[in-house]
């Protein structure tokens, strides 16, 4: 497990399954970021790491099955685009 990624997809989970409760949902099926260049204990956050580990973190959550879609940015910060139904 890539330890420096699963922070950051632990806050994704939780910000994710916290508006699928606030909003009723009972699947989600599509997850959009954006990612810049964070750095977290000195390495870069890798998309395909952060996917692996919210893949791991979100099992038997109403996220299992989503799909995690990134799209690289500049800058050092993160953003949650939409999360679907």
């Amino acid at each position: 497990m890539i330890m420096h990624d699963l922070h950051l997809a632990q806050q994704i989970l939780k910000i994710v399954l916290e508006y699928a409760e606030k909003n009723g949902l009972k699947k989600i099926k599509k997850i959009e970021l954006e990612l810049g260049s964070i750095l977290e204990h000195d390495e870069v956050i890798s998309p395909e790491n952060l996917v692996f580990n919210f893949n791991l973190l979100s099992k038997n959550t109403l996220a299992e099955t989503a799909e995690l879609d990134i799209k690289k940015i500049e800058g050092d910060s993160w953003k949650l685009v939409s999360i679907e139904e």
